[in-house]
């Protein structure tokens, strides 16, 4: 990476970020107590990499990285016996592509017997939200570098404790936000953090709707009828640490043809139990970038309230700096951020920038052909800081404190009432009710201890 492309996607994301000193979210950019790649490889030697989970968002993240010259694809894994088929089958085709007569790429159901090989450096974690603080901390102590998809974990709980294993055992973490290395989005929090817009008002995100509930963005309950599992498909691995309660149905996990992409994505992100709803999935994206615009990164709300409650008729986030945020449509179902400041105000979705005065808008966006899932410039990020053992621009802190808002917003909703939350110390105040919703029972057998 050349100096001008590392200040725009490295600095201006982690090491700009202002982390609260003395909390749990303090890091210095450079990894203490990991050994040097340069140490353990030639400083130009390919980075191993091996895949878990290998669905739809896998194959756009694999179409950036095996692109690369200095990454080798070698292994993947999934409980589905099609998606490995095609995973074999895509890889091989790209290197073969290159010239290769014999390529040589192993897959597994199990990732653990992935994570036991000594050649993988590092793992692409692409699988359903419920497996990802599981399999991740695995990879952590397994001595694996690691790109894992937003939102970073399924709960608070999960999430600290993905945290912790990080630091412990010195691993470079890249959470798969990668709006916070586009144009658009890097503009925005640059006009917000900079002053530009003066004191920060207000911001309202959209995290969308979808069809099964179009009145908010939370999950729904799981009604889906028990269908029989596919041939190929193990369930209980696909449930992992899920109680056996939850029944196989195609929308979960999307039967597939051997060439083709699913023809949706997984609907096990829309309920209860499995995900978070557009809540997490989008929300993910979009409250991280309302949190990084007001230098809230490590840190969070104070108090959340549901929508109706109050003089409230949104969801709604307030700052101990007196800002607001809430969860609304802003431009018809457009999925981004309206940012309102002291001097005007913003809106900026993918692809999108707009603004109440043209002085705002001295930005010009690429325009590119590419898949926005398979844009390389924040996996070239990760690439580049896990040789050099520093902090990508969206460490594992910075996932953890986004993706806990999002969790925070489901938690009100559930409870149908505020809650007061302590972001430094990561706790709720004098609330049970609230902190037993922090986590949930694993199955026997599934831990996530550090």
């Amino acid at each position: 990476m050349n100096r001008r492309n590392f200040i725009k996607y490295s600095a201006v994301g982690a090491a700009a970020a202002a982390l609260p000193t003395g909390s749990m979210f303090a890091s210095t950019p450079h990894i203490a107590g990991a050994p040097s790649y340069a140490k353990t490889k030639a400083a130009n030697a390919k980075v191993n990499l091996g895949f878990i989970g290998l669905g739809q968002q896998a194959m756009y993240l694999l179409s950036s990285f095996i692109a690369f010259d200095d990454v080798r694809v070698v292994a993947g894994c999934d409980v589905y016996d099609i998606k490995r088929d095609r995973f074999v089958r895509r890889v091989t085709q790209h290197y073969q592509s290159k010239g290769e007569k014999k390529v040589k790429v192993d897959v597994y159901e199990d990732y653990n017997d992935l994570l036991a090989r000594k050649d993988i450096d590092a793992v692409v974690i692409a699988t359903p939200d419920h497996q990802h603080a599981i399999i991740a901390i695995a990879a952590c102590k397994a001595g694996k570098d690691v790109y894992l998809e937003k939102p970073l974990t399924l709960t608070i709980y999960e999430g600290q404790q993905l945290c912790k294993a990080v630091r412990k055992y010195g691993r470079i973490l890249q959470v798969g936000s990668q709006q916070r290395s586009s144009d658009e989005f890097i503009h925005a929090a640059t006009l917000c953090r900079e002053g530009i817009l003066g004191k920060i008002e207000k911001i309202k995100v959209h995290a969308g709707r979808n069809e099964i509930d179009v009145n908010s963005a939370a999950p729904v309950p799981n009604n889906l009828p028990e269908m029989p599992v596919p041939a190929g498909l193990n369930w209980d691995k696909w449930l992992g640490p899920l109680p056996t309660t939850v029944k196989y149905h195609s929308d979960l996990d999307p039967i597939i043809d051997e060439e083709h992409n699913e023809q949706l994505w997984g609907a096990w992100r829309w309920y209860k139990v499995t995900g978070g709803g557009l809540m997490t999935d989008w929300g993910a994206h979009m409250f991280d970038i309302a949190q990084w615009a007001l230098g809230k990164d490590g840190n969070g709300p104070v108090k959340v309230s549901p929508a109706g409650f109050g003089p409230y008729e949104e969801l709604t986030f307030e700052y101990d700096n007196g800002t607001i945020v809430t969860e609304e449509p802003y431009n018809g179902d457009e999925r981004g951020l309206q940012i309102y400041g002291e001097n005007g105000w913003i809106k900026v979705c993918r692809g999108n920038f707009r603004a109440s005065d043209k002085k705002f808008e001295q930005l010009n966006l690429s325009d590119s052909s590419v898949a926005y899932e398979a844009r390389s410039g924040h996996h070239r990020v990760w690439i580049d800081c896990l040789k050099a053992r520093i902090d990508p621009n969206v460490p594992v802190e910075v996932g953890h404190s986004s993706c806990t808002v999002c969790n925070l917003g489901n938690i009100a909703i559930e409870l149908g009432r505020p809650v007061i939350w302590n972001p430094i110390v990561q706790k709720f105040m004098n609330d049970p009710e609230a902190t037993k919703l922090m986590h949930y029972d694993y199955r026997p057998g599934y831990s996530i201890d550090v």
